[in-house]
Order: C-alpha cells, then structure tokens, then sequence
C-alpha cells in the first residue's frame, strides 16, 4: 500500500516539478509519508524511481502472430508508456543519474531491462545483442524526443519509428 502510494507521489513529482526538483523530501510529503520511510524501501531517489518505473511498466504486453506485429506491440507499448504524465522525465531523469552510478545501472539492467530483453529475445527469436540494439534504438529515440521537447513522440512519429525499425529487422541477422 505505502509502495503504490510513494509511487504515484514521485511521477506526479516527477511530472510537476521535473526529474532534478522531484526530491526525496518532496515526494515523501506528496505522498503523506516520512521520508525515513522512503529511505528504509529506497538507499536513493534513483532505486525509488527504477522500482517506480518497474511498477509502472508491469509485464510487456507482447501480442502479434508475426515478428513485425510483435515488434510493433512492443513499440507503440513503450511510446504510450514513456508518453505518460512523469514516466518519461522519470525514465530520462534515472537514465542520466546511472551514467556516473554503477550501482544505479546495474539495477536498471537487472530490474528494468532484464525481464523485457528476454521476453521479446524468446518472442522475436533474436540474440542478445539485436534485443539490446532494439531495446536501445526504440527507448533512445522515445527518450530523446522527451528530453529535446519536454513532450512524448506524436503518433505519426511513433509509426514512422515502427517502420524504420521493422524494416532494419527484418534483414535477419548482420
């Protein structure tokens, strides 16, 4: 109950005040909570934002009877969710602090990343490192797009990005 709550109080943060202003202060009175609270579940405000952004992605919904209609479900998923009220300052925010914190990234390698690149490695029938390079073209030009602009990508841009990244798959391997 206090997750869900500490939850929704950070991308609200998030989302009002920007990544860098959404503190663990301000998220805990958002949320009604002492920020000891917080920091007994969290060590920083970089593991409060990845386990948000695990709780808000939830399991990719991967649908679609061929590679391109699953490719595009996984797509038109991560642009809906990073176009969410302070998901994607959240996601470009932790992005940015993991840079310089091994630590950070490693759990959002383990606990963000992880569960998505094996599901779509088992959907696609990929190797790792094409399921990588799609997971970092896809969430780099969504996250780009929100950092340039402070908006998410516009549906027309988001089937042009289905389109490229399709067509760049299926040539098979390279």
């Amino acid at each position: 109950m206090v997750d869900a709550v500490v939850f929704a109080a950070t991308l609200s943060a998030v989302h009002e005040l920007g990544y860098a202003r959404a503190t663990v202060d301000r998220i805990a009175a958002a949320a009604g909570v002492a920020k000891t609270t917080i920091y007994r579940r969290w060590p920083s405000k970089g593991a409060l934002i990845a386990d948000c952004l695990v709780d808000t992605f939830g399991p990719v919904p991967l649908t679609g009877a061929s590679r391109d209609e699953v490719m595009t479900s996984a797509i038109r998923w991560i642009a809906a969710k990073i176009g969410e009220p302070g998901v994607g300052a959240a996601f470009a925010g932790v992005f940015s602090d993991a840079v310089s914190d091994p630590a950070l990234r490693e759990v959002l390698s383990v606990r963000l990343q992880d569960p998505y690149r094996f599901a779509l490695q088992d959907a696609l029938g990929e190797p790792e490192n094409r399921v990588l390079f799609f997971i970092d073209v896809v969430v780099g030009i969504l996250l780009h797009r929100m950092g340039m602009t402070g908006e998410p990508m516009v549906d027309a841009d988001v089937d042009a990005l289905v389109e490229m990244v399709c067509a760049y798959f299926a040539g098979g391997q390279r």
